[in-house]
């Protein structure tokens, strides 16, 4: 938001003292960040001056140029009293017309230096001179055309043109709509200086009667207040004021035409968005309603917008004829013949403006207002002013007939406690400091003991909860001021459970030869395609953003693979043969639930609180992901290297629940993106954790990653969950070990760590370990079965075992193998 020192001054008796840098500072501190101060012109040196052109001839070139050669009266400005010749390649202006002037040895912005000089044919002594070539804009198509009482040849142009102008630019929070206008801004200078302020919105309006143009408001909640005004005999040829075009060019806008300009110039002076319909174009009443889905309008700049049901629209007799809130519609476009002008001055849902204008990607300074929230009480006075100005300027009359449908909605009173402002500060703030501030802001307060019922002001939506006040009262009473006290660090607590068990893992993973990584949670629907995730797979259950950084990757993550890979991707493209990576981190799984509760900030929430928030979170639990890629030994003078293979994987998510004093077991399983026949289901008391294994060729070709590389997840929260947090340390015993081998066939698709299990459990506390030799399978065991060789370390810790002992637990562990999995000893 762009506001000139002066035009802020007109609403606001600010002490002459006050300088803009101490304006800024104030208005800074207020919440109105400052962005720049243009001072116009102030690179601009030598003499600009007023011309009046005395003669122009139209001269064609050869490169089917025309430009004109001009005469141009500057007075004694240039020393001789003699008209200046000057070349000049607009068309916009005419003999008699008075123009701004650069003479030889003037500097315009960008160090462009001025001189005499000979083109096409002339000597150019100087350079008639467009918004753009002065830094006031960047319109180039015509040459600045001064009103005919502007002043006189040869006078200095730059009090004419605003150069003696500051002008701040703001840097405006979504939240608070009400400073893009200077209505805002100037309340809030005078909030500042405790200075007189006077409201622009603040005018005699006339009261509504049904003589006006007939309206008709279908959706309500859309658009609540709709005011219609009509001026006739306009005379679309007036030219706009200059203090209004310089104004609107200092905001950052363009002149266009003076009912365009007014409009505008009253959007700018009280932030209420205005639109002109030329009248004549208008057939019977004007309907506000929703769009039919698919319904199309061609809007102002000429593009055929199809609509959604959700769009709010503005019909007549004969269709649409705007987008509301965002854009006319070309048909009933005000134009050079307009003399006929009906002033729009509507309220609109926030909400629908901001995505309508999303939908369409349409982005206006009407826009910016609407979505954000404007005040619905200036539709009136600001409508008002429309068509005063455009009667004063343009002549013409006001039609009697005033039409008002709607009326804004009442703000409803808030509870809040008077000592809040006080304790989220930590600032002595009395009761009566902060009611006193509460109403220079423009809220109603009603004091009822220790408690204010306030009412906040229709100007700013964004006041609705008790601690947006307690904000108000800190801002006003200075944030420079709010103390900054160190918290007491509560002594004795350390890392929680979960931090020293995440510790672990990592220093474990680290200890294995992996690097951690950290990747971006958000994933597209390419990349669960790429893992090669079937369509019923609940990891494509995902949580959509509402505003996304990339439109390709609108989710949050249900896997750690796709970040993983992609990251081991690049370091292959980058080089690296071989290497091992790892992540741990939290992935998303939608889940139903209601709204966010907003938590209090005055004190710790309660237990409650934070169960109700954690309830309205999405579920996310933490994951171990990890890839290896390559060599697990390196290749040397010593001997040729060994790749990675997916025993790699699932060992390295061992070394994780060994850390953790967890038993793991392995299953042979079928899980995309894992080869099929070259992954493990990992399980921990009897509940799947995660996979492991080879990645399928095609994901590894998807990826860009060597084939045969192996990755793993697991579910990190249910690992932590089971951990045992102090490991006894383990122990020894120096009795001899009796050492039992046995062979056992089961069928070719029992896991040899069903087998394994059943041993463990069946040979009782005697066993030390257990460890899978050899796999056969063959003429010897038969068609579909296989044999599995496993070795007992059989050792009591106190004694040494008598006679017999080791061969009857390695019976009792054949024995339950048998039972559970079919096993035969061979």
């Amino acid at each position: 938001m762009k506001a000139p020192v002066s035009w802020i001054r007109e609403y606001v008796d600010l002490p002459a003292e006050v300088g803009t840098e101490e304006l800024t500072d104030r208005l800074t501190m207020l919440g109105l960040k400052l962005e720049a101060v243009e001072r116009p012109g102030e690179d601009i040196t030598g003499p600009l001056v007023v011309g009046r052109v005395l003669t122009m001839e139209p001269e064609p070139q050869k490169n089917g140029k025309t430009i004109n050669w001009c005469t141009v009266d500057v007075a004694d400005a240039n020393g001789t009293g003699e008209p200046q010749g000057i070349v000049c390649g607009a068309h916009n202006f005419a003999p008699g017309d008075l123009v701004v002037t650069v003479l030889p040895g003037g500097v315009l912005p960008g160090g462009f230096a001025i001189s005499a000089r000979k083109t096409y044919g002339h000597v150019s002594a100087g350079m008639i001179c467009s918004a753009a070539e002065l830094g006031l804009g960047t319109d180039h198509d015509g040459i600045i055309v001064l009103p005919a009482d502007a002043g006189e040849p040869g006078q200095d142009v730059r009090p004419l043109l605003g150069f003696d102008e500051e002008i701040i630019e703001f840097e405006i929070n979504p939240d608070r709509a009400y400073a893009l206008s200077l209505r805002g801004v100037a309340r809030e200078a005078a909030l500042a200086f405790d200075a007189p302020y006077a409201d622009p919105a603040d005018r005699d309006v006339p009261a509504a009667d049904d003589a006006g143009w007939p309206v008709e408001v279908e959706d309500p909640t859309g658009c609540p207040v709709f005011v219609a005004r009509t001026v006739s005999g306009f005379d679309p040829t007036a030219p706009t004021p200059a203090f209004i075009a310089d104004r609107i060019r200092m905001a950052g806008m363009r002149p266009i035409s003076l009912a365009v300009d007014i409009t505008n110039y009253v959007m700018l002076e009280t932030g209420r968005p205005i639109h002109g319909y030329d009248a004549d174009k208008v057939q019977g009443t004007v309907r506000v309603r929703r769009a039919a889905q698919g319904e199309q309008l061609t809007t102002l700049d000429g593009t055929r917008r199809t609509l959604s049901s959700e769009d709010l629209v503005v019909t007549d007799d004969s269709g649409l004829i705007g987008l509301g809130g965002v854009m006319g519609g070309e048909t009933t476009e005000m134009s050079a013949t307009t003399t006929r002008v009906l002033v729009e001055a509507a309220h609109w849902d926030a909400v629908s403006m901001f995505r309508t204008g999303k939908r369409h990607k349409i982005s206006s300074e009407a826009g910016k207002r609407n979505e954000r929230g404007a005040d619905p009480t200036t539709c009136e006075p600001a409508a008002d002013r429309v068509v005063e100005l455009l009667t004063t300027y343009g002549g013409g009359t006001v039609d009697p007939g005033v039409t008002v449908v709607g009326t804004p909605a009442p703000r409803e009173a808030v509870p809040v406690a008077a000592d809040l402002a006080r304790r989220v500060s930590g600032m002595p703030i009395d009761d009566e400091t902060a009611v006193a501030h509460l109403r220079a802001v423009g809220c109603e307060v009603r004091v009822e003991g220790s408690t204010l019922s306030v009412v906040p002001p229709q100007w700013r939506p964004d006041l609705t909860d008790s601690q947006d006040f307690s904000e108000e009262v800190v801002r006003v009473v200075g944030y420079d001021r709010v103390p900054s006290v160190l918290p007491t660090p509560p002594s004795g607590r350390g890392l929680t459970r979960e931090q020293r068990l995440r510790r672990r893992v990592g220093r474990t993973m680290a200890g294995q030869g992996f690097v951690e990584v950290l990747t971006f949670p958000f994933v597209g629907g390419e990349d669960l395609d790429l893992l090669g995730l079937p369509e019923d797979d609940d990891r494509r259950s995902l949580l959509r953003l509402s505003n996304p950084l990339s439109a390709e990757a609108p989710y949050m993550t249900s896997t750690l693979l796709p970040g993983l890979l992609r990251a081991a991707a690049k370091n292959v493209g980058h080089g690296t043969t071989s290497f091992a990576i790892f992540e741990n981190a939290p992935v998303t799984t939608p889940r139903e639930s209601g709204p966010a509760p907003i938590l209090p900030v005055d004190r710790r929430p309660t237990d409650a609180e934070l169960a109700e928030l954690e309830k309205a979170l999405p579920a996310q639990p933490a994951h171990l992901g990890l890839v290896a890629v390559g060599e697990a030994d390196a290749s040397g003078w010593w001997g040729p290297g060994r790749p990675v293979d997916w025993s790699d994987a699932v060992a390295a998510v061992r070394g994780v629940t060994d850390s953790l004093g967890l038993a793991l077991e392995t299953r042979a399983a079928t899980r995309a993106p894992w080869h099929p026949g070259r992954c493990a289901e990992l399980v921990v008391d009897g509940v799947v954790v995660g996979h492991a294994g080879e990645l399928h060729p095609r994901v590894c070709a998807a990826f860009g990653l060597p084939a045969r590389s192996v990755a793993a997840e697991a579910d990190l929260d249910l690992l932590l969950e089971r951990a045992v947090d102090l490991r006894p340390a383990p122990s020894f015993s120096t009795y001899p070990v009796a050492k039992e081998d046995v062979a056992l066939v089961v069928d070719q698709d029992v896991p040899a760590g069903a087998v394994e299990s059943a041993l463990r459990e069946g040979a009782g506390e005697l066993l030390e370990s257990v460890r899978l030799f050899d796999v056969y399978t063959g003429d010897q065991v038969g068609e579909g079965r296989k044999s599995l060789a496993f070795a007992l370390r059989l050792r009591a810790p106190d004694r040494t075992l008598a006679e017999g002992e080791a061969a009857t637990a390695r019976e009792a562990a054949v024995a339950l193998a048998a039972e559970r999995v079919g096993a035969v000893q061979r």
